[in-house]
């Protein structure tokens, strides 16, 4: 057998050869309802003891990452109530419905937020934004070929528009200065598909 073939065989095995245990939920107990997420307490059997874990559940969102003719990405800049500051971002938004399509979330909120358009969006990825307790599933698409429109913001949201080359948004990513999970993971993937 050759290492390659060693390596494939061994992919994915615990190094101690330890069983992963199945965890059981026995209950789910909806502690709070939001305007965009519900928070509940799970009661599982983890590793054969009973454990409470919180969950978070979200209906999900897409996000977009707009190339201009020139190579820059339209990023957009706006204020986060959790962080308690601005952050650079791809344009994203939150499904109107837990059943709509997310390339269709993905065409308004492109409009809705830089004021541009576009006919036809390509599949760039899918992530899971915090594994750990919440289950907000995100598809990232591209848009080229923008079309001018204007802004539809709503009546809370100030978002401003900015053109970035990818290498400067790769520095601010290994710099720390950019940490929003989405758009690190779209911009990386999008650079490492088209050899950006």
């Amino acid at each position: 057998m050759s290492m390659e073939e060693t390596q494939n065989q061994n992919a994915g095995q615990m190094e101690n050869g330890a069983k992963i245990e199945p965890v059981i939920r026995k209950d789910r107990q909806l502690k709070y309802t939001g305007n965009i997420l519900k928070i509940y307490e799970d009661t599982v059997i983890a590793n054969g003891h009973e454990a409470h874990w919180d969950f978070i559940h979200h209906d999900g969102a897409a996000a977009v990452l707009p190339v201009a003719d020139d190579g820059k990405i339209l990023m957009v800049r706006q204020y986060r109530n959790a962080l308690d500051r601005e952050t650079l971002e791809i344009p994203a938004g939150k499904l109107d419905a837990p059943d709509e399509p997310k390339i269709e979330c993905a065409y308004r909120e492109l409009e809705e937020e830089t004021g541009y358009r576009c006919e036809k969006l390509e599949y760039l990825m899918s992530l899971n934004t915090t594994v750990a307790f919440c289950d907000e599933a995100i598809d990232v698409f591209v848009a080229r070929n923008l079309i001018p429109s204007h802004q539809h913001l709503d009546e809370d949201e100030v978002i401003h528009v900015e053109r970035w080359s990818i290498e400067d948004l790769q520095k601010l990513i290994y710099t720390g200065k950019m940490t929003d999970a989405k758009t690190v993971a779209g911009i990386m993937a999008y650079a490492a598909k088209y050899g950006k």
